[in-house]
């Protein structure tokens, strides 16, 4: 409950007292579910290439059909790794 205001004759002095009614937030937070189908990305288990050379786990985008989203792509960069991407996509 709001008291009243004060008269205008009245003079306070120190810091009046103030009751504040704290109330739980009713927010959600929502994280983004990277094992989700429909994600820009995808996991890639590791593996060993023809030539002797293993290629560690990571991650990759989905493919699309164009190289202009790819992280390494000049203009973009990988979120899992900070690197900026490099390649032309016109070459």
């Amino acid at each position: 409950m709001v008291p009243d205001p004060l008269p205008s004759s009245t003079q306070l002095v120190g810091r009046p007292s103030i009751n504040v009614k704290i109330r739980p937030l009713n927010y959600a937070i929502t994280l983004k579910d990277t094992s989700n189908s429909s994600s820009s990305s995808h996991s890639v288990k590791g593996y060993v290439k023809k030539d002797g050379t293993y290629v560690a786990p990571h991650q990759q985008t989905n493919p699309d059909g164009t190289k202009l989203n790819n992280w390494s792509t000049k203009g973009n960069v990988n979120p899992y790794t900070g690197v900026p991407g490099m390649k032309d996509p016109y070459k």
